[in-house]
């Protein structure tokens, strides 16, 4: 496993990491989510990422990791809790940042983020919403002042607002998901360039697009209403790119996310020991080839904007229900 320095941090991470979500109760029982993180990290894994929002993650984090001699970089987030959140109640996001130290069990926080601050009309992050000062960031501060954390880090979506916040040179590390991936292009355009201006570290995340990337849906795309006829096609010519090249699109997607040099650690979201040492395997297998590269951006290029009632998560393999219910 390579490993890199991420930004202008102390810290030294693992070029795969591991998504939290998915070892939430919600999706895997406790001894799956402990045999997958143990395997992560026997293979060199040694960055993990968690959140309030994740369910229970931070607890089963906290519970597999007391049970882990190697040391493992760790990032947590403020948002959504307690409820109703208020990103505006000093007292209140104190009380979040405790319980993320208790839950964890740690009395010190490698990264701690502000959970897509970039997310229009979500929470009122911002007293001074023009500087992007408030409670939230001043806290996050003063732990970093007396040791409680290392690193102060945003994590969002957006293919813009996001590179507002990053241009302020407040935040030390970038955590961006769903916009920079095989076909979803939208972090190249200013939040990445935004993110290298600033020296920071960068962490991507979801290099599947939840599931979309993972495996191929070639009898799915002509029954998928929701599929907008330029994205179908964009499918259809990646699906024959990887049958030219020979290649699984899961490693495809997890390759081409590192080969960007400025991406410091890619996120998996692995839910099983198998899937950890496939992920794995893939990133031994180094950068795509450069002719392969050119190809796929001769692809990306002819969606270079995700269509306008495209659903956020590509609900391959289940029913559609309408927007909110993806």
């Amino acid at each position: 496993m390579e490993y890199r320095s991420l930004g202008r941090t102390n810290l030294k991470v693992s070029r795969l990491g591991m998504g939290g979500l998915f070892i939430a109760s919600r999706f895997s029982g406790f001894e799956q989510a402990r045999d997958t993180l143990r395997r992560a990290v026997e293979l060199g894994v040694n960055y993990a990422d968690t959140a309030p929002s994740y369910g229970n993650s931070e607890l089963v984090l906290g519970r597999i990791l007391d049970d882990i001699e190697a040391p493992v970089v760790v990032s947590t987030k403020l948002g959504g809790r307690p409820h109703p959140f208020d990103p505006q109640n000093r007292d209140a996001l104190e009380q979040s940042v405790d319980m993320s130290l208790r839950l964890l069990g740690r009395d010190h926080i490698d990264i701690f983020m502000i959970h897509e601050p970039d997310r229009p009309g979500q929470y009122d992050w911002w007293t001074d919403p023009e500087h992007f000062n408030g409670p939230a960031l001043d806290l996050l501060n003063d732990l970093k002042r007396d040791g409680t954390i290392s690193a102060i880090a945003i994590g969002g979506t957006t293919a813009y607002a996001m590179a507002h916040l990053i241009r302020t040179g407040k935040f030390d590390v970038l955590l961006t998901a769903f916009n920079y991936s095989l076909l979803w292009r939208e972090a190249e355009r200013e939040v990445l360039p935004a993110a290298i201006e600033q020296g920071m570290g960068i962490i991507a995340g979801s290099p599947l697009q939840q599931g979309a990337l993972a495996v191929r849906r070639d009898d799915e795309l002509d029954s998928s209403p929701w599929l907008s006829p330029p994205r179908r096609e964009q499918f259809r010519q990646l699906y024959a790119l990887l049958d030219e090249i020979n290649m699984p699109i899961a490693e495809c997607a997890i390759r081409f996310v590192i080969s960007n040099p400025a991406i410091d650690c890619t996120l998996m979201g692995a839910r099983s020991p198998e899937e950890v040492a496939s992920n794995i395997g893939s990133v031994e297998k180094g950068p795509l080839p450069g002719d392969v590269l050119r190809r796929l951006d001769e692809i990306a290029a002819q969606v270079p904007f995700r269509p306008f009632d495209e659903p956020f998560s590509l609900p391959f393999g289940r029913i559609y229900k309408g927007p909110g219910h993806a």
